[in-house]
């Protein structure tokens, strides 16, 4: 009930001049990727586990990515955030380097814990006994958000710089960062070799952050007709590069490929980007006005505040089902992407909520609570770099990890150290 409380209070203290789509983009930007997630796994269970991507075995359902690929959406909106954040940060005398460890820390908070948990349940099960090949994947499948953190933390630690590039370049920044892509497609296309896009991972992201940007000073929105413009031109590009074009149609990493569109991100997602972009603002107005009544905003609210624990525990709530549903022979295993497969993801989702919303419950409260905030007029510079090094290179290196035998805590002890130690740093910073 104090939650509840609290959620309702900070719905009716929202300043009037807030843009409340952008809080509405980021909950539903989140929410769709869980849906999606959770829809495109397929379980089999015959005294063990087997499984994969629905999108490996039925083709169809790649289009479908079109629908539920909204990472973009996320990054554009948290370079309107902060781009919003930073400057009020600047405007009361705060400096870079305190901004990055403040805005950070609602990221890397709900992430230690995560990571801790993992930890601890890995050591916990090879001490029950349990195969630490299985221990292994359970905690990759888990830890598979971590992924999206690598480059989210990475854009926001370098949003002063980014800033500073939009404020004199403007719209030409998020171009030439596509330019860049391109090229680092075209390199790719012509070799073969897929590290020849791996810049692509940082500078297609970059470039819907400064999108963000635009978005907050009002480049973007100057001009009615901009919305639609961005919408169809973006699909029409999405659909020239994909059905016409060498791209595949799916737009998340789907076997059999060639090439995929978000390892690295390619030209095809930032058109995808751009269509997601225009239709958000095609429908700012009417969104604004909707959010004004009190039911929707409240709910928008309050998912946003615990929005990160959702995200990061949510593949952890599929594992949840599936050690609950499958071996129990609960749910049934038809051929995935066949209608009756489709029919049975109904209960699936809903068991996988339930699951979520437990762990939401208990891990929620670190989300929430308030960490120590820097002195905005200290500078610690060395410290605060240092610091994120460790965290982004700890979850990269988790990442990339695989599936299998990492040792005694499931993921590879090189990459915990990293993350550990630079979040320590990161927690230093900020409170001294």
């Amino acid at each position: 009930m104090r939650a509840l409380r609290r959620i309702s209070k900070l719905a009716e203290e929202t300043p009037a001049h807030r843009d409340r789509q952008a809080d509405l983009l980021r909950a539903a930007a989140i929410v769709t990727v869980i849906t999606g997630h959770w829809l495109s796994v397929y379980v089999t269970y015959d005294g063990g586990f087997e499984g994969g991507s629905v999108l490996d075995v039925a083709p169809w359902t790649r289009w479908l990515t079109w629908l539920f690929q909204v990472m973009p959406i996320f990054f554009l909106v948290g370079g309107f955030a902060g781009a919003a954040s930073f400057t009020s940060h600047r405007s009361r005398g705060g400096t870079a380097v305190t901004w990055v460890l403040g805005r950070t820390d609602r990221l890397v908070r709900p992430t230690t814990c995560l990571l801790a948990v993992l930890a601890a349940g890995a050591v916990t099960a090879r001490a029950a006994g349990v195969d630490p090949g299985l221990i292994g994947t359970a905690v990759w499948l888990a830890a598979i958000p971590l992924w999206f953190l690598v480059a989210y933390l990475a854009v926001v630690s370098l949003t002063p710089f980014m800033y500073g590039l939009h404020r004199r370049y403007g719209l030409y920044v998020p171009i030439l960062l596509t330019v860049l892509v391109g090229v680092g497609d075209a390199a790719r296309l012509s070799t073969g070799v897929s590290r020849a896009g791996y810049a692509s991972f940082l500078l297609a992201w970059l470039a819907v952050y400064q999108l963000g940007f635009s978005w907050q000073d009002g480049r973007l929105t100057a001009r009615r007709g901009t919305g639609p413009a961005l919408a169809l031109g973006g699909f029409a590009a999405l659909v020239a590069l994909t059905v016409a074009g060498p791209y595949p149609i799916s737009m998340v990493a789907a076997a059999g490929e060639e090439m995929q569109n978000t390892s690295p991100p390619t030209l095809a997602l930032l058109a995808l980007a751009a269509a997601q972009t225009g239709l958000a603002l095609w429908v700012r107005e009417p969104a604004n006005r909707w959010l004004r009544r009190s039911r929707p905003w409240t709910v928008v609210v309050a998912v946003n505040s615990v929005i990160m624990t959702a995200f990061l525990w949510h593949m952890t709530a599929a594992l949840f089902g599936v050690l609950a549903l499958y071996p129990t022979g609960v749910l049934p295993e038809p051929p995935p992407g066949s209608p009756a497969w489709l029919a049975w993801r109904v209960p699936w989702l809903l068991v996988l909520a339930l699951f979520l919303a437990v762990l939401v419950a208990v891990f929620g409260p670190v989300e929430q609570r308030a960490g120590p905030r820097p002195d905005p007029r200290r500078s610690p510079v060395v410290a605060a770099c240092a610091g994120m090094a460790g965290v982004v290179a700890g979850l990269l290196a988790a990442a990339v990890g695989g599936p299998g035998d990492h040792g005694l805590t499931g993921l590879p002890v090189p990459a915990l150290a990293a993350y550990f130690a630079g979040a320590a740093i990161l927690r230093y910073a900020r409170s001294h």
